[in-house]
């Protein structure tokens, strides 16, 4: 018999020198708790209550045209619609930080921000009433139209930042997106490329806690959105989303740094959509009202409304005539907007194409051809 002996075994540890070769922190900004009571100084464009006032009036004429738009709706004279209950200051106050030479990429929920911008409550209704001509804005002729697909709008708004630095133009691109944009490609490609060429852009997500049925805390596994820009190399943070002196400050320095050369942001607005995700969905189907109600103390609109009454600067009759007037705005953009004829069947064709290809024009042909024999 053959014995074969066995080594000794031998252990090696290899011992490794570690070094920190970055790090990173998330700030949150809020101005006004829960209660619509200061937490401390406020930036200079709220030092003085009044100023505060159109930033008010502007969340509630947003509510009043989201109220009207959901009942047209409800009695089909209105397509599917996003309401923006509960998010309005992230508009208002992402829209109020910008120039007049800006240039706004919205999502589908985004309409306080286009009625800060110009764009018209006639137009809005127009375009979700399945009419384009909605989309021809009198106002703000360079902001883009609303984008209903998700995130697809973050490269356009890189793709306009880039221009506008090709140009040596001293302005900003903002694209407006919702916490489930931040789990798609085109967010994190747009993104990458912002960081990398220093683009002038500026990305705000509404995290409102849910992409569709969705929550939060299913989407991603990070602590915060913001902690996304890491990756790409630009400044992410938060700011308080149902705090409009928050979210405009915090834009506002993300505009300037963009304008002045300092490249891209990405700010993460923390708030709460109150109602369903679109006219389409039930939200009671996946959350349910004990989970909701909370989020009510400190909505937008009340935050600023009890910070404004504290101070002296609002009152119930002026709330009254507030609300009377806002109504009786979205009131008259309704009956205009119910009064407006469909446009002609040529109309599907008229807009695509400088010079219409040969296959469309035959299309075009035989419709209209219909059309004539159905007159």
């Amino acid at each position: 018999m053959r014995v074969i002996g066995c080594l000794p075994q031998r252990s090696v540890i290899w011992r490794m020198s570690t070094s920190r070769v970055a790090e990173f922190s998330i700030a949150l900004t809020r101005y006004l708790d829960g209660n619509g009571a200061a937490t401390g100084p406020l930036p200079g464009f709220a030092a003085a209550p009044a100023d505060l006032l159109p930033l008010y009036r502007g969340m509630l004429r947003t509510r009043s045209f989201d109220a009207k738009a959901v009942a047209l709706q409800r009695t089909g004279r209105l397509g599917t619609f996003a309401s923006s209950l509960g998010q309005e200051a992230v508009g208002v106050g992402a829209a109020s930080a910008m120039a007049a030479e800006d240039v706004l990429l919205p999502s589908f929920r985004d309409q306080a921000a286009q009625l800060w911008r110009g764009v018209t409550p006639l137009e809005l209704l127009l375009y979700w009433g399945g009419d384009e001509r909605g989309s021809d804005f009198a106002g703000p002729r360079e902001d883009f139209p609303i984008c209903v697909p998700v995130a697809s709008h973050v490269p356009h708004a890189a793709g306009v930042a880039l221009a506008m630095k090709l140009r040596g133009e001293a302005r900003a691109a903002l694209c407006l997106i919702g916490d489930g944009a931040t789990s798609k490609g085109d967010f994190y490609e747009a993104l990458n490329i912002a960081g990398v060429w220093r683009l002038p852009l500026v990305v705000v997500v509404a995290n409102n806690q849910w992409a569709i049925s969705v929550p939060r805390a299913a989407q991603s596994a990070g602590e915060t959105l913001a902690q996304k820009a890491i990756a790409a190399g630009v400044p992410g943070e938060q700011v308080d989303g149902n705090d409009v002196i928050a979210v405009r400050d915090g834009v506002a320095r993300a505009l300037e740094r963009a304008r002045s050369g300092g490249g891209a942001s990405l700010i993460e607005a923390l708030t709460y959509r109150l109602t369903d995700h679109t006219t389409a969905d039930d939200a009671r189907r996946y959350r349910d009202d004990a989970e909701v109600t909370p989020h009510w103390h400190g909505e937008p609109v009340a935050r600023l409304r009890q910070y404004l009454v504290a101070n002296g600067v609002w009152s119930r009759e002026d709330e009254e005539h507030a609300l009377a007037g806002a109504a009786g705005e979205i009131e008259q953009a309704a009956q205009a907007f119910l009064a407006t004829g469909p446009q002609p069947l040529s109309a599907m064709f008229d807009h695509l194409f400088a010079r219409l290809p040969a296959s469309l024009r035959s299309q075009r042909d035989a419709a209209l051809g219909g059309e004539a024999d159905n007159g």
